[in-house]
């Protein structure tokens, strides 16, 4: 008894060591968004709030100069819209918005702007920033600050994504396999992630600059959009290479989806599709799924 009892043990302790998420061969499109206006500068990145049922579309662009007559804000938008792709209004909080996701923590809406690290001089309005909602879930034009510029962000342009359970954000640096690991209460990186871009068959100009989702599938937490191949490709946190899921073949990707127009969000890497519809189009992709 003592020795069944121990293999049993042995076996069920192997099998939850060994019980992981699968990668899909093939890309499954979960949800699709035409946009119903024109993107006030550049779609940028895609967050979900569960409970409200609404995806949030963020525009990124430069403040004009100020002068005596106009403030330097942002003209972009961030427009809402229902689970079903339907869309319902649109917001001017005045930000050159890089990053935006549902803070599960904070319970708030947040948005990472252009330029956190300061890397390209200080501006005004660079920062993370909570956005104000309606109590159906529109987004409205107010906001409030959650932090200041942080140089541990590194290039400006980097679209940080954030993990909830240990309240760091990954901050892909462009044209490289590099990923600087953020702590925000440290002014330098807490750690630097190197992903094995050559062992999926890619090199640095083939995958999107700036952006990595952090997936919260534990081994298969960081996916990289691979453009020239249309593909993502998936990494753990020690950057080890852990497989790849094709988009779909016909699917016509631009040199803008090296620099924007992705994100991660309700467990769907987000794609920009400018070719389809009026306005373009985001394609929101299962990849990896739990066994």
């Amino acid at each position: 008894m003592r020795i069944s009892t121990l293999l049993l043990t042995v076996a069920i302790s192997t099998a939850g060591h060994l019980a992981h998420a699968e990668i899909l061969a093939d890309a499954q499109v979960g949800v699709k968004i035409p946009l119903a206006k024109k993107s006030s500068t550049r779609p940028m990145t895609v967050a979900h709030i569960a409970s409200l049922k609404r995806y949030y579309i963020a525009d990124g662009g430069l403040a004009p100069m100020g002068s005596e007559f106009e403030a330097p804000i942002s003209k972009s938008l961030i427009h809402t819209y229902d689970e079903d792709g339907k869309y319902l209004n649109s917001a001017r909080p005045g930000y050159d918005n890089r990053s935006i996701y549902y803070n599960s923590n904070s319970h708030k809406l947040e948005t990472i702007t252009y330029n956190i690290s300061s890397y390209g001089g200080f501006s005004p309005n660079t920062g993370i920033y909570s956005l104000d909602l309606t109590e159906s879930g529109e987004v409205k034009d107010s906001s409030n600050d959650v932090a200041g510029f942080n140089p541990a962000f590194g290039d400006a342009n980097t679209m940080p994504s954030y993990n909830p359970e240990t309240g760091l954000y990954y901050a892909k640096q462009g044209r490289s396999n590099k990923v600087l690991v953020v702590d925000l209460r440290l002014r330098e990186p807490s750690s630097e992630i190197t992903l094995d871009i050559a062992k999926a068959g890619a090199a640095s100009d083939d995958v999107s600059d700036y952006f990595v989702a952090y997936s919260g599938v534990k081994n298969e937490e960081l996916l990289l959009l691979d453009v020239d191949h249309k593909s993502v490709l998936v990494f753990n946190l020690n950057g080890q290479y852990q497989g790849k899921s094709a988009l779909p073949k016909d699917m016509k990707l631009r040199s803008h989806n090296h620099l924007n127009g992705t994100g991660y969000a309700n467990d769907m890497l987000f794609v920009y599709h400018e070719s389809e519809g009026e306005f373009g189009t985001y394609y929101g992709f299962k990849i990896v799924k739990n066994n």
